[in-house]
């Protein structure tokens, strides 16, 4: 059975990268150079939708689904082979409310992202 990933392609804003696509390995590259996981597609969301479309698509087409979120992923877990990864690092944004004490992190955001945004406003999280 082929899976047809340009129906996902379709469905989202992002990229749907793929074995052969030339930026294929920079991105199924993580931090820990040690882990060498080939997904069968790698999703680089642009928000919300992507997401959702991402997890519905792996849902339909039973993929092992992992996430890639904006930090090292020491272990690998970001990673699979022949699954869907869907890949967080385009949405890093970071958003201070400095009167509640609180802060909205989008899944691909780094501390370093977190930090800079915060200590706008003195504030900091022991991480």
């Amino acid at each position: 059975m082929s899976i047809e990933f340009s129906v996902l392609q379709a469905s989202i804003v992002g990229d749907v990268v793929m074995p052969g696509a030339k930026d294929y390995d920079d991105a199924r590259s993580i931090w820990n150079a040690m882990i060498d996981k080939r997904p069968a597609a790698i999703v680089r969301c642009q928000g919300t939708a992507d997401v959702v479309a991402a997890v519905r698509f792996a849902r339909e087409q039973h993929l092992e689904l992992t996430v890639r979120g904006g930090g090292h992923n020491v272990a690998g877990k970001a990673l699979c082979d022949d699954g869907l990864v869907i890949d967080l690092t385009a949405m890093g944004a970071v958003f201070v409310d400095p009167l509640r004490l609180r802060a909205q992190v989008q899944g691909g955001a780094t501390l370093a992202a977190f930090d800079r945004e915060t200590q706008q406003f003195g504030l900091g999280t022991p991480m």
